[in-house]
């Protein structure tokens, strides 16, 4: 499987701005810029969509090992908070929510784990990974 994603920059790194658009058109032209990065400028950045992309991929991640072990999540809700340091990204941070009936805390959490240690974005980024789970 291959995916793709475009990214257009015109200017200087402070004062230009560019545009990213995927293969699947969820983004199409959107903006981005120095302000929507380091400041609290309109439009997305590659951190917050490293964070979109660690959520989703550990929250699918996790139910596929819930699955392997006999459990169905009614819902399973994950926060990424990435930490951008010095030019390298540090830490993410999974905070991690979910309704599976039938499980306890123990076996719950052991999942987790194996999610976050397992799930493909995981073993891409270079980042201290951490996480805190809450079995609702």
């Amino acid at each position: 499987m291959k995916r793709n994603a475009t990214a257009v920059w015109n200017g200087t790194g402070k004062e230009g701005n560019g545009h990213l658009t995927t293969q699947s058109t969820v983004l199409k032209q959107t903006q981005y810029s120095f302000s929507s990065r380091f400041e609290d400028g309109i439009g997305t950045n590659p951190e917050e969509l490293v964070a979109a992309a660690h959520a989703g991929c550990f929250s699918m991640k996790l139910s596929f090992v819930l699955g392997a072990a006999g459990f169905t999540p009614d819902e399973i809700s994950t926060r990424c908070d990435i930490t951008l340091h010095e030019g390298a990204l540090t830490e993410s941070h999974l905070t991690v929510s979910a309704k599976i009936p039938g499980i306890n805390k123990e076996q719950f959490d052991a999942a987790v784990t194996e999610a976050a240690a397992t799930c493909p974005i995981s073993k891409s980024i270079k980042a201290n990974i951490t996480h805190e789970a809450v079995l609702a």
